[in-house]
């Protein structure tokens, strides 16, 4: 799947439910699915600054994709880098360099996220373009 039929698919999915409570619900869900990081990768060069709660995220290329993990503190947090590693993780730099991430207004999260988890969610989404940026140039 592109990521843009990954995005749409998750504009779909948060489609069928009628309010916030259970678009929340189901956002920790997918945090729970969430596979936990090993405790060496719990470190502070990993850890994503901006975040209310406390966010790592790893990547690593491999054939030119990047695959990222990540984990959080705070249970809907932990969702919502679920959903984000959903749409960026095995990609290449270049697609995630010219990818507008949508999604994240599309199902009405910037609105519907305390300002400082809406600083946290935009904190993730810089740290995995410069990941994109990086690898690009060792890449390049």
């Amino acid at each position: 799947m592109t990521i843009e039929q990954v995005q749409e698919e998750i504009v779909q999915e948060f489609s069928m439910f009628e309010d916030w409570m259970d678009k929340y619900s189901y956002l920790i869900e997918l945090g729970n699915d969430l596979q936990d990081l090993d405790p060496k990768d719990k470190n502070d060069q990993n850890l994503i600054k901006g975040c209310q709660s406390r966010v790592w995220l790893v990547a690593d290329i491999e054939d030119g994709k990047i695959n990222f993990r990540g984990e959080s503190d705070a249970v809907i947090v932990k969702g919502l880098v679920a959903l984000l590693l959903r749409v960026v993780s095995g990609r290449t730099p270049k697609e995630l360099l010219e990818t507008d991430l949508h999604f994240i207004d599309d199902i009405g999260l910037k609105q519907h996220l305390s300002p400082t988890r809406s600083n946290g969610l935009l904190a993730m989404v810089k740290q995995i373009r410069l990941y994109a940026v990086a690898y690009s140039k060792i890449e390049g």
